[in-house]
């Protein structure tokens, strides 16, 4: 197996390496952290306000009572709100990567150019999940639209690569 800079293509490869495609990897990566790294579940249950009957409404339900009765701090469920907003941004954006990394390789896109762009896509969407949930300011919180950039125009570079590839000759 290549060296990781060669997978990525910033290191020359001579003809007879033999360049990986890291999209089952990666497509891994993101169904693990959109469906349950980025799960809120795990925090509402670590506060005790997680009710497995309903639990997409918990914070909608519960999460006013919580902070009255002093069992979690408003700050708390401000990040709850945000964790679940998170994660639910994920979830819907994990087929539009799914679609691109897909399509790229299917359709005979360089392994190379596909190993990068998962791999922006992925400190892009990890970066985004960190921020939305750890930043509260108004202003700072803007690094969340860069990194939703940043990861949606990998994704429609993959797009574009792939429909180059489908059109050759045509």
């Amino acid at each position: 197996m290549a060296p990781l800079g060669i997978a990525l293509g910033l290191r020359a490869a001579s003809s007879a390496t033999s360049i990986p495609n890291y999209a089952p990897v990666f497509l891994s990566f993101h169904f693990i952290w959109a469906y349950g790294i980025l799960s809120s579940r795990t925090l509402k249950q670590w506060y005790g306000i997680d009710h497995n009957e309903s639990p997409r409404h918990d914070l909608d339900k519960y999460g006013n009572d919580a902070v009255q009765s002093g069992k979690i701090t408003q700050k708390q469920l401000n990040m709850l709100r945000r964790n679940e907003s998170a994660h639910a941004n994920s979830v819907e954006n994990y087929a539009f990567f799914a679609a691109a990394i897909g399509f790229a390789s299917f359709s005979g896109v360089d392994r190379r150019i596909i190993n990068r762009a998962g791999l922006t896509y992925t400190l892009a969407r990890v970066a985004y999940g960190f921020v939305y949930i750890l930043i509260e300011d108004r202003l700072w919180s803007q690094i969340r639209g860069v990194t939703w950039w940043t990861g949606n125009l990998s994704c429609l570079y993959l797009l574009w690569q792939a429909g180059i590839k489908l059109n050759e000759g045509v």
